[in-house]
């Protein structure tokens, strides 16, 4: 009796499955173009309230959305100055920190024979093996990053462009949009994107506020413990601490490293450590409920695949764009009738 149901859900099953495994081919292939939409879309999200607050004051669209995009881009550059000239301290210390890395090897060779007992030659073998594989994967590494960056320097002459249209053409692309769905579903269409735009807008500026606490939290917690360029570690941590659990993790290895390469003591790196979970605390507990008021709800898990399949599927983009894509969807799911399944698996 419940064959024909059955076997109906199994349809709808595959179909589904279908659909998902063909958006993703799109998506995969088409990256060179949604990439740099998917961010200007982002942006746009951001300049709109700044944009139309310009326009009523009398200003052109035109000359609002430039200056909207001028103070962005002025931000931008400003933030990777200040990183670059971090990071140029940083590489001007390699002579001393490669000597000092070198003595490490050393020492624990040294450990490794004495203390284990296993023979030098066998020692040497295995290091020489390690640094010779680490070579070999730097240098691909190095030959990706250039050809990354080279596609990267495309896209970020695109997004401003594509940032632009969307900005200008935004009244007609709404009509488009709500083109698409019956009359009676368009004034929860139009509330839907209202809502999002609005949400997104603020949640990006409650973030900005609390990943700038947090870098600067850091930054002085590191000099005050005197690890040498304490905002650059500082600063990476807290742009890192957007990938749930993993990001803060990986990004303190550095510092953490560093400290003890630099003081040769393991109470640097175990102060690094307090710094960290001290002001992660204070992130999750004060500094995040106060800068934002309207939160993205996602739970982990769907958070930690999305980053993954972002990271599949577009790369370094992927892992930061994905995560907004599904609190949108979360935004959406909430509000449109028949999508409570899909709300409750994104939600908390």
């Amino acid at each position: 009796m419940d064959t024909a149901p059955a076997q109906g859900n199994r349809q709808q099953l595959f179909r589904s499955l279908g659909i998902i495994v063909f958006a993703g081919i799109i998506l995969k292939v088409g990256s060179p173009l949604f990439v740099p939409l998917s961010f200007a879309l982002f942006v746009s999200f951001i300049l709109q309230p700044f944009c139309t607050f310009l326009e009523k004051k009398g200003w052109g669209r035109v000359m609002a959305i430039v200056t909207g995009l001028l103070l962005i881009t002025l931000l931008i550059a400003g933030l990777f100055f200040v990183m670059y000239l971090q990071f140029t301290g940083f590489t001007s210390e390699w002579t001393v920190l490669s000597a000092k890395l070198k003595q490490l090897l050393v020492d624990i060779k040294e450990f490794v024979t004495v203390s284990l007992g296993i023979p030098k030659e066998q020692v040497d073998e295995w290091f020489h093996e390690m640094i010779s594989t680490t070579a070999n994967n730097t240098v691909s590494m190095i030959e990706t990053t250039v050809i990354s960056m080279m596609v990267n320097l495309v896209m970020l002459v695109l997004i401003p462009i594509y940032a632009f249209l969307i900005l200008y053409y935004r009244a007609t692309l709404v009509e488009v949009l709500y083109s698409l769905f019956p009359e009676k579903q368009r004034q929860k269409v139009a509330e839907v994107v209202v809502m999002a735009i609005g949400t997104y807008y603020q949640f990006i500026k409650g973030m900005a506020i609390v990943y700038l606490a947090v870098g600067v939290l850091n930054s002085v917690g590191l000099l005050l413990l005197g690890v040498p360029h304490p905002f650059l570690f500082g600063f990476l941590t807290a742009i890192m601490t957007f990938i749930p659990y993993v990001g803060i993790i990986v990004a303190s290895l550095l510092p953490i490293t560093y400290a003890w390469i630099t003081y040769g003591s393991v109470w640097y790196p175990l102060g690094v450590i307090g710094v960290f979970t001290f002001v992660q605390y204070l992130e999750a507990n004060i500094i995040f409920p106060w800068a934002v008021s309207q939160r993205l709800e996602l739970n982990t898990l769907v958070t930690l695949m999305v980053i993954v399949i972002g990271g599949i599927l577009w790369g370094a983009a992927g892992m930061i764009l994905f995560v907004p894509f599904a609190a949108i969807l979360k935004l959406i799911a909430d509000k449109m009738e028949g999508w409570e399944p899909l709300a409750k698996f994104l939600g908390k």
